[in-house]
């Protein structure tokens, strides 16, 4: 990653710690006191040496042997403020740049999901942003307080005795090679680390997700093998990189026990001359190790700093990512709907070489009930979703009232619609959680009766908590038609002038059928309602059917009128007949 870009993405992560930062100005304060003071206690402790075994003054001991301790104790209540401000900091800085971030994924259009691993997206939340966490709080302090440490304990050290300071010093530039050298494998290696990470999250998210399909097929060795396969690749990558901290850990370490073997050598002979002192030797080795912990120190810092730039080059590349659909800047709130829906030459394609809809005109009337019929991948429930506006058309306009959806606002316009999906999501939650998901502010009085009216109080009621028993992940605790009932008590709640019913009693068994119909029959009414079905007997309540194939309007009429016609629809009817 060239220079700037990671310049870049490293000022653009300062922006989220820009609302805390005097907590972060306190606590960068108290390390500055922490490293002073340390700087502080070898020249004390040469202090206590040299009263002891060089003058023999027992007050000079005693008065530096006091100041010893006291400093020692400010530099614990220093170091004490320092750790508390620095969590508290960490931890809302993550959690605003967690949030930050599952807001602009709540705002990306839904093709962007058609593409996208649940999976990666949840390691993007999690593991990301925790290595963006440790090295945007903690790296930060730690390179103020150990370049201090480094840079005073240099000029101490020269202080001290300049022949000693030049021989640890020499070391310094190949210590320095080495270290940049290998921060930038470091960098590519986590890099690698985050990616296979993600692919794994992904896998393991899918099969737990699915784990019903996973045992009805027997595909458990299956899954293992694949997340085992994930998994793999994951340590591998983070293997190289610990051969590489391997590597890099001991260089740094031996180069500067070196460093310590000469000068040991070398203060001796300045001892046996004269030209220092025992507390002189004792402060220089302290402030040697001082130097050297640095260094080391510093030299983590600067890999940390690399896993968090390539964390952040992942972010942002999510951040950056620009909704599809989204409310224009001089969009309109739509008004209280009547219901009318007009396609005009509306024409959808997911990609240029497969188009879906081609040339779409139709009316829908206020209240209308329009069926839509017709084979699999007709284009059924690709104009459901245009008229949600989860997808945009790649040519035409639909009006609602008279109003191009695109310009009024997303929130106006699905507030007023309601969907309830073939494929029933409910929430791990408790059923009357998910009711009320229609209107969150809803009563429990208001749950309860919609819930009546979907015909599915009775069996709530049968539950081991009522509504407050959970549904488990996906409703997994329910049977199908129970779901499906949950489903339409939601959209019940929610008390749409537009209903999308899409498949909504396909998988249903007979009795659950009959009861979704007789909920259906008295909520429809004065309800612009798409229902797509593939069971034709479910349509019969519609006042208007609209027969679909490859992406065109071929029939349409009601169910008496289109038999007599004779043609897909008819034909359609035979098959489930004679299947029946």
């Amino acid at each position: 990653m060239p220079m700037l870009n990671r310049t870049r993405h490293l000022q653009r992560l300062l922006r989220f710690l820009a609302p805390y930062r005097l907590l972060l100005g306190a606590a960068i304060g108290a390390v500055l006191v922490s490293a002073l003071l340390a700087l502080l206690i070898p020249l004390l402790f040469r202090d206590v040496v040299n009263a002891a075994f060089v003058d023999g003054n027992a007050a000079a001991l005693n008065r530096a042997a006091l100041l010893l301790i006291g400093v020692l104790v400010v530099r614990a209540v220093s170091s004490a403020v320092e750790t508390y401000l620095l969590h508290r900091v960490s931890e809302q800085m993550t959690a605003d740049v967690r949030v930050h971030l599952f807001e602009h994924l709540l705002r990306l259009s839904l093709p962007f999901f058609d593409n996208a691993q649940s999976g990666e997206l949840v390691s993007r939340l999690t593991n990301d942003i925790a290595t963006i966490q440790q090295g945007l709080t903690t790296s930060i302090t730690a390179l103020v307080l150990h370049t201090l440490r480094l840079v005073g304990a240099v000029l101490i050290l020269f202080w001290l005795n300049w022949r000693l300071a030049v021989l640890v010093l020499l070391v310094m530039p190949l210590v320095g090679l080495i270290t940049r050298l290998s921060g930038r494998v470091l960098r590519r290696e986590s890099e690698a680390i985050q990616h296979h990470l993600a692919e794994a999250t992904a896998v393991a998210t899918e099969t737990l997700a699915n784990m019903r399909l996973v045992q009805a097929f027997g595909r458990e060795a299956y899954a293992r093998e694949r997340f085992v396969a994930s998994v793999q690749k994951t340590v591998q990558a983070a293997l190289r990189r610990a051969r590489m901290l391997a590597l890099l850990t001991p260089t740094v370490g031996m180069l500067f026990m070196v460093a310590f073997v000469v000068v040991a050598w070398f203060a001796g002979r300045q001892a046996l001359s004269g030209a220092l002192t025992v507390g002189d030797v004792f402060a220089f080795f302290f402030y040697a190790s001082l130097m050297s912990g640095s260094v080391n120190t510093l030299a983590g810092v600067y890999g940390a700093f690399q896993q968090t730039v390539g964390a952040a080059q992942r972010l942002f590349a999510l951040l950056d990512t620009p909704p599809m659909i989204a409310d224009t800047p001089n969009a309109q709130t739509l008004p209280p709907l009547r219901g009318e829906i007009c396609f005009e030459h509306v024409s959808f394609a997911y990609n240029a070489q497969t188009p879906v809809l081609c040339d779409i005109s139709l009316r829908i009337a206020p209240g209308e009930v329009v069926a839509l019929v017709g084979p699999s991948g007709a284009g059924k429930t690709t104009l459901a979703n245009l008229v949600l506006r989860l997808y945009e058309p790649t040519a035409g306009r639909i009006l609602i009232d008279g109003y191009d959806i695109r310009t009024v606002t997303l929130a106006s316009l699905r507030q007023q619609m309601a969907l309830v999906p073939q494929d029933t999501i409910l929430f791990a939650a408790t059923v009357r959680e998910n009711i009320r998901y229609g209107r969150l502010d809803a009563t429990d009085a208001e749950v309860e009766a919609a819930a009546k009216a979907a015909y599915a109080h009775e069996f709530i009621m049968a539950l081991p908590n009522g509504y407050e028993t959970p549904v488990g992940e996906r409703g997994v605790k329910l049977s199908g038609g129970q779901r499906q009932r949950i489903a339409l008590a939601r959209a019940i709640l929610r008390d749409p002038r537009i209903l999308i019913l899409d498949e909504a009693t396909s998988s249903l068994d007979s009795e659950s059928e009959t009861a979704i119909q007789q909920a259906l029959a008295r909520f429809l009414p004065g309800r612009t309602t798409i229902l797509i079905a593939h069971r034709l007997s479910t349509v019969r309540i519609a006042h208007r059917i609209l027969v679909m194939d490859g992406g065109r309007i071929v029939e349409e009429g009601d169910h008496a009128t289109l038999l007599a016609k004779n043609g897909l629809y008819a034909r359609l009817y035979r098959r489930q007949h004679a299947n029946e």
